[in-house]
């Protein structure tokens, strides 16, 4: 083991001297909490890929092919549908905002009044994703050292929190294109392969397991369902999917780069279901599905190949971990501390207080990051804890945020009721068939959907002020009277 442990050591070494470059270049809120807006189609395609595959994407993926054949890929696959749909449909629109998070969207639509609620929403949402995140560090670090799970979350936890707090998004952007490279070769072009050959090829694999194993439907209707409703919806509205979104250099970019993370994503997800098919082949009574990726890995690999796929897992958690991080502490501060402190501070605000505005975030993701490690090592049940986030954000956030994009006559009493309504309702539908169950997130949807169609409608409509700016925004302006000529329009808004 002391190459692939030679191997995990230069990784977690270049990850921190990531953060220590990112230092340097983030010297302004825009730099330090999204990149200042520069990244180009090649690197926004790969960290976009690399913040929506973490680590349930890649160890709870290939547990699914293992307990469902190919038909396990769906999660994934709507994960990358969910991206698609952003990136072709709204990326373009979202980027033109120059906004910070979700909530300064919806009081740019409402005319305020709506980002504190929604902002609270968002940051258990994002706490919640972080958490989870870094429980997967006990399972890696359990394979690689077998460290007890407490001192796995702390040393996992602390690398992430380390190099994110120092350069914040230029830092977590750099450490997740590397993360996407180790991802791509050590899963894709490794780990897949091998697997196949393992266990025999196709035809092998096609005669040792049940057909169920190769059907595409195999999971079950319902479940497919479910999937698409959390995951693909979830993607149109995260607070971890828009920061990166506000990362890109233009509208274009968001749009095509997206649509090719999008695509890799779909890839990413049958290669997922068929190494767990390889698993299921090699080690037909595992005792939990979700240790097929680590044991395939462990008894299957050469040394130093195994060391870099153990890394890719690594990657793949890291990459959600650290995107969490800063969405968490940017709705924290922005979204929640700020407007308590009666502070304001949009993408229209001043930067006269540049070195302040960065000191601040940075002590916000250091604070959520220290949280985020004690919350994970007092969970147990991470599923629920997920799930519960996952029901408040589809059924409170989907139909205000929806509305406002697509629908003129929304209002922000409207939008108060959805994210109000949706959100006691999925709470108290989880109370009643349990957390678990798909019945929180069907029902507390539609009756978000119900509120925010009946109050908007009862209400007076958004005041036309309100609307014309939000559609000057939208085009790129920052006023509706700014009408530049074609000559002089930014570069960011062309396209």
């Amino acid at each position: 083991m002391a190459v692939d442990y030679t191997v995990i050591a230069l990784y977690l070494a270049g990850m921190l001297a990531m953060g220590w470059w990112g230092m340097r270049r983030a010297r302004s809120k825009s730099e330090f909490l999204v990149a200042g807006r520069r990244l180009g189609p090649w690197m926004y395609s790969g960290t976009m890929a690399a913040i929506v595959l973490g680590g349930a994407s890649t160890i709870g993926g290939v547990g699914l092919g293992y307990k469902y054949g190919l038909s396990g890929a769906w999660m994934v696959f709507a994960i990358g549908l969910g991206l698609l749909a952003l990136s072709v449909f709204f990326s373009a629109r979202i980027a033109r905002l120059k906004v910070y998070t979700v909530s300064e969207m919806l009081d740019l639509r409402y005319g305020g009044r709506a980002g504190v609620i929604s902002g609270v929403v968002m940051w258990a949402y994002t706490l919640m994703l972080a958490v989870t995140s870094t429980i997967a560090y006990a399972t890696i670090f359990d394979v690689l050292f077998d460290l007890p799970r407490t001192l796995a979350i702390v040393l996992g936890g602390t690398i992430v929190v380390a190099y994110s707090t120092l350069g914040g998004m230029w830092s977590i952007t750099i450490t997740d294109m590397v993360q996407f490279v180790v991802k791509t070769i050590g899963v894709l072009l490794l780990l897949l392969p091998i697997a196949v050959v393992k266990a025999g090829g196709f035809a092998e694999m096609k005669a040792a397991l049940p057909t169920s194993y190769f059907e595409p439907l195999g999971i079950g209707g319902e479940t497919i369902f479910t999937y698409v409703l959390i995951y693909t919806f979830g993607m149109l509205i995260g607070q971890d999917i828009w920061q990166r979104v506000f990362t890109a250099r233009t509208d274009k970019v968001a749009k095509w780069g997206g649509t090719v993370a999008g695509t890799y994503c779909l890839v990413y997800a049958l290669a997922g279901a068929v190494i767990g098919t390889a698993a299921k082949v090699l080690y037909p009574t595992l005792p939990s599905a979700d240790d097929a990726f680590a044991t395939i890995v462990k008894d299957e690999l050469p040394m130093g190949v195994r060391g870099l796929v153990l890394a890719a897992a690594l990657a793949a958690v890291m990459s959600t971990s650290s995107g969490a991080l800063i969405a968490c502490a940017t709705v924290a501060n922005n979204d929640i501390w700020s407007r308590l402190r009666g502070k304001v501070t949009g993408a229209g605000s001043g930067e006269a207080s540049d070195h302040d505005e960065v000191k601040g975030n940075r002590v916000f993701i250091l604070v959520m990051g220290v949280a985020v490690i004690l919350i994970a090592i007092a969970l147990n049940d991470v599923v629920q804890a997920l799930t519960v986030a996952y029901n408040l954000l589809v059924g409170g956030l989907l139909v205000p945020i929806l509305g406002g994009l697509l629908w003129r006559r929304g209002t922000v009493q409207g939008a108060l009721a959805a994210v109000g309504v949706g959100g006691l309702a999925v709470i108290g539908l989880m109370w009643t068939y349990g957390i678990l169950a798909n019945e929180p997130v069907y029902y507390g949807l539609l009756a978000s959907l119900a509120a925010y169609v009946i109050v908007s409608l009862a209400t007076r409509p958004t005041d036309a002020a309100v609307l014309a700016h939000w559609r000057a925004r939208l085009a790129g302006r920052e006023t509706p009277e700014a009408d530049p000529a074609p000559e002089t329009v930014p570069a960011t808004a062309t396209g």
